[in-house]
């Protein structure tokens, strides 16, 4: 099974990474609200200080973020998870953002030679 790094854990992330955890996958988990981390630690799940610790061995990344400012303040910059994880690390990012952010984060994990930066939507 995959060791993976869920960043964002509200209506939609919090679900999401329960479903990971019962399939039997190794996950470390990331929110800025607590009580959504503790949920997930009673499942099974290791909570990380921050976005970066969650990724630190993780071979897959998972976030789900509230705007695209969130997501380009988590991937983008000298210290942004583009820049401080291993390259062959899978990201799925399923955060609800603008369009403009979501190409400005590709573009830069392109530029990286990132080519697994994938945007997708869901439903359900």
């Amino acid at each position: 099974m995959a060791t993976i790094a869920f960043l964002g854990l509200g209506n939609m992330g919090g679900p999401m990474a329960k479903n990971l955890l019962a399939a039997g996958h190794q996950l470390t988990v990331f929110d800025l609200v607590e009580a959504a981390c503790a949920a997930l630690a009673a499942e099974g799940a290791s909570v990380a200080a921050s976005a970066a610790e969650a990724a630190e061995n993780a071979d897959v990344i998972i976030s789900m973020l509230p705007a695209g400012k969130h997501v380009a303040g988590t991937f983008l910059g000298d210290d942004g998870l583009l820049a401080t994880f291993p390259k062959d690390t899978l990201i799925l990012d399923a955060s609800t953002i603008d369009a403009a952010t979501a190409r400005q984060v590709g573009e830069a994990a392109a530029e990286m030679g990132i080519d697994l930066w994938t945007h997708r939507s869901r439903a359900g």
